[in-house]
């Protein structure tokens, strides 16, 4: 799909088509422009990395909601291999806003979930934007208990604002559903992983995100609430949504150090969106990697690992 360039993006776009205006004119009139061409081609470069190198937590959020962006889908189909899509919570529907079944990623066999949003707007109303029912995270944990029934890795792929808040969602219980989970998944004997690949919003991401490794992507966040719900409450208004952004510490590195996500997993210049081919490879590997140290772990050692990781959150020390 064509990208849409973001607001803070705009500088570089018009270098880009400054760029491509010199390139034109010096094959048209067949005047030698190479000089005028690697000036700015190292200007447009300059400007990248200026950009990109030193994004903002409210840039970073933009970033994650691009509608270009891989899905989860895109992932399951592309970082992951023989994916083979199981449907249904076997109590009420199937629930499309979050997909998930069988797959292979490195030498590893595995059971892979995820939030999946739509392109257009026929696609989100179906995947109702990500924003997954009661059936949605009862299918997820029918998808773990089946991992753990084979000696599968679960693997999940987190991509939502939040767990849908409607009158259907309430009558069907979503918070039970997401409490549920957070039990079983907090006990479940086999290793797990979860990716936060682009918006983490509150119970509803975290309703698949227990595991041993939780990794971010670079562009991704995770936050108890949206900025624009943060300002809202806190400024009354939704403008003030970038102050909102840094101050509840949301991206991969801020919440790296305060202990809350394992790793964060680099995007290329400008985020997935940029070079999918590039984004893909980098989730395969990461992923890779922590299962093949996991799949190690004695059972035992790796829930008491699990539960240690959990009780360390919230801790502070007064100074």
């Amino acid at each position: 799909m064509k990208l849409q360039p973001l607001e803070f993006e705009k500088p570089v776009l018009e270098l880009e088509a400054k760029l491509a205006d010199l390139r034109n004119s010096s094959a048209a009139s067949d005047i030698n422009l190479e000089a005028e061409v690697r000036r700015m081609e190292q200007k447009l470069e300059q400007t990248r990395l200026e950009t990109y190198s030193n994004l903002t937590a409210w840039q970073r959020v933009q970033i994650a909601r691009h509608p270009a962006r891989p899905f989860a889908l895109d992932y399951m189909q592309l970082s992951f291999g023989n994916f083979l899509e199981l449907h249904g919570d076997r109590l009420f529907s199937d629930d499309a806003a979050m997909p998930g079944g069988f797959a292979t990623i490195g030498r590893h066999r595995c059971v892979v979930i995820g939030h999946q949003k739509g392109r257009d707007t026929k696609e989100n109303l179906r995947r109702n934007f990500g924003s997954a029912h009661p059936e949605g995270y009862r299918k997820a944990l029918r998808l773990m208990r089946l991992a753990e029934k084979f000696g599968l890795p679960f693997v999940s792929l987190i991509d939502t604002p939040g767990a849908y808040p409607g009158v259907g969602a309430e009558e069907r219980h979503i918070s039970e559903a997401i409490g549920l989970n957070l039990r079983e998944m907090m006990t479940l004997r086999t290793p797990t992983v979860a990716v936060v690949i682009g918006e983490g919003g509150s119970g509803g991401a975290l309703g698949i995100g227990v595991a041993d490794r939780v990794l971010m992507l670079e562009n991704a966040y995770y936050s108890v609430i949206s900025p624009e719900g943060c300002a809202a409450i806190l400024w009354k208004h939704r403008k003030h949504a970038p102050e909102a952004a840094a101050a509840l510490k949301l991206t991969g590195m801020d919440l790296q150090e305060l202990g809350l996500v394992d790793g964060v997993v680099p995007e290329p210049m400008g985020g997935a969106h940029q070079d999918q081919s590039a984004a893909v490879l980098n989730l395969r590997n990461a992923i890779t990697r922590q299962l093949d140290e996991l799949v190690k772990v004695p059972t035992e050692e790796m829930l008491e690992a699990r539960y240690a990781k959990f009780r360390k959150v919230g801790e502070f020390a007064l100074v």
